[in-house]
């Protein structure tokens, strides 16, 4: 499928952890006008998930902003629609049952290791150690193949990960940065799908969304194509189609830091009480797109 499909299903998919930056802009201009321009659906979807960073005031914050700038969504948390509801934290049955999917597959199991223990055994530092992701998780780690598993208990304290099929090379035609290769379990490791404070990993709640939504086109930072080799793996697993993915360049500050939610002086909320217009911002996106 292509953008210019007329069944094309796009999203803007905020987490409200902090007010939107320029950068989060970017993006999601990017997202809007491909689906305008391919005539077709919209999808706002609020990912809060994240209860330890997760605030009421940013979900106002975010759709307020995004009204500001023009952007119109034909589903969403505010405005309903075939698919609701359109707040991750409403959806928890459906990533649980994906989660048992992949339980009576026999695609995870249950992981007491710490992200320290990783690190310490992989021989990374404990700081800087690329704190977006997840480090590549050693294959000794791992219980031994035909191990049998424990059940899934109704409220879960360990975490739970999937088992990637190692040395598999996977790839993808990303809309925007072109060819994507990489090699499962050197690449990236055993991944988390399920929290040991009993909540959906980003990446099992992504697919399971998209999937449930008709996502054709995921449009989003340079930053996750990695995670998207750990999501076609988990498409696969749970039988549903993969979109296709456009991840666009990251926006750095003066510095050339990636932007972040700490990165105050360039969220939508300042550039507005700077004076800002959206008329003045929108083609300032446009030429980065």
């Amino acid at each position: 499928m292509t953008p210019s499909s007329p069944v094309y299903r796009g999203r803007l998919a905020p987490s409200p952890t902090g007010y939107l930056h320029l950068g989060h802009a970017r993006t999601f201009w990017a997202a809007a006008e491909r689906a305008r321009a391919a005539g077709g659906v919209l999808v706002l979807r609020n990912e809060d998930l994240d209860a330890v960073r997760f605030r009421l005031d940013f979900v106002a914050a975010m759709l307020e902003d995004l009204h500001w700038l023009g952007f119109r969504w034909q589903e969403g948390p505010d405005v309903g629609g075939p698919h609701a509801p359109y707040d991750q934290s409403r959806r928890r049955p459906l990533y649980r049952a994906a989660l048992e999917r992949l339980h009576s597959a026999g695609l995870i199991y249950p992981c007491t290791r710490s992200r320290r223990d990783v690190l310490e055994a992989i021989g990374a530092p404990h700081e800087g150690a690329g704190a977006d992701d997840e480090p590549v998780y050693p294959r000794e780690f791992r219980p031994p193949p035909g191990t049998p598993l424990p059940p899934l208990d109704a409220t879960i304290g360990v975490n739970w990960r999937l088992r990637v099929p190692d040395d598999e090379e996977l790839g993808f035609a990303d809309g925007c940065q072109g060819a994507q290769r990489a090699v499962a379990g050197r690449d990236f490791g055993d991944f988390l799908v399920w929290r040991k404070d009993d909540v959906p990993s980003y990446q099992l709640a992504c697919v399971v969304d998209d999937a449930a939504m008709g996502i054709t086109e995921v449009v989003r930072g340079a930053d996750l194509i990695k995670s998207t080799f750990r999501q076609l793996l988990l498409y696969r697993a749970l039988q549903a189609a993969a979109p296709r993915f456009y991840h666009c360049p990251l926006m750095c500050d003066d510095r050339g830091q990636r932007l972040a939610k700490r990165h105050d002086a360039l969220s939508l909320r300042t550039l507005r009480a700077q004076g800002v217009t959206p008329a003045e911002l929108i083609p300032r996106l446009a030429a980065m797109t």
